[in-house]
C-alpha cells in the first residue's frame, strides 16, 4: 500500500498540467511568454479559442482570459513581428479545433503547480 501512496503523490507532484489561464500584460519584460497572433492556420504553432468559463481551459489551446495577474498561469505579451515570438498563435472559430500545430512549442506553457 505505501509503495501506491508515494508512487500516486509523485505522479500529482511531477505530472506537468496544461497552463490554460491567460494574463495580458504590457511591458514585454512582465511577460511569460511573447506570443505573435498569424493570419493564418498554416503559419501557427498554437490554434487558440478563448473559453468564457474557467473550468473549460482543459484542453491545450482552450484559453480563459483572467483579470488579475495573480490568477493567471501564464502572462503573455504581444510581439508587433513574428521573429519577436516564442509562440506564433491563430484563433480558431470553434473550441474543437483548437490545438497544437508544432508540438514541439509545447513546453512553452506546461508548468509544474
Amino acid at each position: 500500500m505505501k509503495p501506491f501512496i508515494i508512487s500516486f503523490v509523485f505522479l500529482l507532484c511531477c505530472t506537468p498540467l496544461i497552463a490554460q489561464k491567460i494574463y495580458k500584460v504590457k511591458y514585454e519584460s512582465q511577460a511569460d511568454l511573447k506570443i505573435y497572433a498569424v493570419d493564418y492556420e498554416s503559419q501557427c504553432d498554437l490554434k487558440v479559442y478563448f473559453v468564457d468559463y474557467e473550468s473549460k481551459a482543459n484542453k491545450d489551446g482552450l484559453w480563459y482570459p483572467v483579470q488579475y495577474e495573480s490568477q493567471a498561469d501564464v502572462k503573455v505579451f504581444y510581439v508587433d513581428y513574428e521573429s519577436q515570438a516564442d509562440l506564433k498563435i491563430f484563433y480558431v472559430d470553434y473550441e474543437s479545433q483548437a490545438g497544437w500545430r508544432n508540438k514541439q512549442k509545447q513546453h512553452l506553457i506546461k508548468f509544474i503547480h
